[in-house]
């Protein structure tokens, strides 16, 4: 896996739960415009990471959606992947013949979950559509009629419909109105902004402990009394500390010597993450995605032998707008920051916003984001599939 970089992007359903993700793939010796390069990308993909690394290093529980050509079905690939774990999805620019037909009957017969991407209803798709379960729908290229319609027309099979680049929670909520079942794109970290929104009494409160750990002259004793003064804060970082994530020798039973045993810098990571989870009901996907960005901004910045912790801090307050629904420089307002901080965040400026930038270009696979500095693709992709598992520890330990 050293000459491609892979990513994934979340599919919620109608709850905004995970349902599954799909893979995202690109590689400097591939041009996935010619069929016999995407074919080979898709059969690398899923050689050295789906069976070499196991799927669920890298979407959990979840199924994953993989992108096949027409000669990916023709050969058959999907046929060594488990039926269960992914939705097999058939490019817009498979030419359909009656081999592509009888293949994808048989894949049906098997069990195999199958979506058409990008779809448009022709008559050249019509044959597939009683072997397909997902059709997908990319709500960005048509208009907000032209979706209505092809919605309508999809009634009539037996399909369930997937909008595709979803920008908004207003479009969300139209969607979910008009029938779609699942739900792609970057809406979710994108903030509800609500002209005049307060804050509530435990957001105010969980704002106030971040701005004491971002303090840079905080000290332990500090620490200790912000936390001993709150029973459930109190109780997480226990259960948190005495987890297997830790692997301690013996059990801890008090605050000062969790703050202790974990240390300042740790404890003031711990804490940004609990406040974090705390200012809000949205979904744990926001949070999910959070500590993601966090880890790869620390994780990138330890390769380029910088602090690590200082980018870590960047990365995750980068999302605090989506969590509050708080333009972002309203919500950094509220912290005592020092100016390179709210300076990478606010403007993408110094190293550390040129490490935030590139980060939210991977999390949005934009082209750019297949070069950063003189770190190799099996770098970044060691760096995003360790902040994934990362973050699946945390938020089993936080829950």
């Amino acid at each position: 896996m050293t000459n491609f970089l892979i990513g994934r992007q979340q599919i919620f359903n109608r709850k905004l739960e995970i349902y599954a993700y799909e893979i995202l793939f690109r590689g400097h010796e591939y041009d996935l415009a010619q069929e016999s390069q995407a074919t080979q990308a898709t059969n690398q993909i899923v050689t050295d990471t789906i069976l070499e690394l196991g799927i669920n290093q890298l979407v959990e529980s979840h199924r994953a959606f993989i992108n096949f050509t027409g000669q990916n079905i023709l050969e058959k690939t999907p046929l060594s992947l488990p039926k269960e774990r992914i939705v097999i999805e058939l490019l817009e620019d498979i030419k359909v013949d009656l081999r592509i037909i009888n293949n994808i009957k048989e894949l049906k017969q098997l069990g195999y979950t199958l979506a058409l991407d990008d779809f448009v209803l022709t008559d050249e798709w019509r044959p597939l559509l009683e072997y397909v379960d997902i059709i997908k729908l990319d709500v960005l290229q048509m208009s907000e009629q032209e979706t209505l319609d092809i919605i309508k027309q999809l009634k009539h099979y037996p399909v369930k419909l997937l909008a595709e680049k979803v920008e908004s929670h207003q479009q969300y909520e139209q969607l979910l109105e008009l029938g779609c079942d699942y739900f792609q794109g970057f809406f979710l970290s994108k903030p509800n902004i609500v002209e005049g929104r307060r804050l509530g009494i435990n957001q105010t409160a969980a704002i106030r402990l971040l701005a004491a750990v971002n303090n840079p002259n905080v000290e332990f004793l500090e620490l200790t009394q912000i936390i001993s003064q709150d029973v459930t804060l109190s109780f997480k970082l226990l259960h948190y500390i005495n987890s297997a994530f830790f692997a301690i020798p013996r059990r801890i039973e008090s605050i000062r010597h969790a703050v202790s045993y974990l240390g300042l810098n740790e404890i003031k990571r711990w804490c940004n993450i609990l406040t974090f989870a705390s200012l809000s009901n949205k979904p744990k996907a926001l949070l999910q995605t959070a500590l993601i960005r966090a880890k790869m901004c620390e994780l990138l910045a330890r390769h380029l032998s910088e602090e690590p912790e200082h980018y870590f801090l960047i990365g995750i307050l980068s999302s605090l707008d989506s969590i509050l629904d708080l333009p972002i420089d309203e919500a950094l307002g509220q912290l005592p920051l020092t100016a390179d901080v709210a300076i990478a965040i606010l403007e993408k400026n110094g190293l550390g916003g040129e490490i935030l930038q590139f980060v939210l270009g991977f999390e949005q696979w934009l082209p750019q984001s297949i070069h950063f500095k003189a770190l190799t693709p099996a770098m970044i992709n060691t760096a995003y599939l360790e902040s994934i598992d990362w973050a699946n520890q945390i938020m089993n330990n936080i829950e």
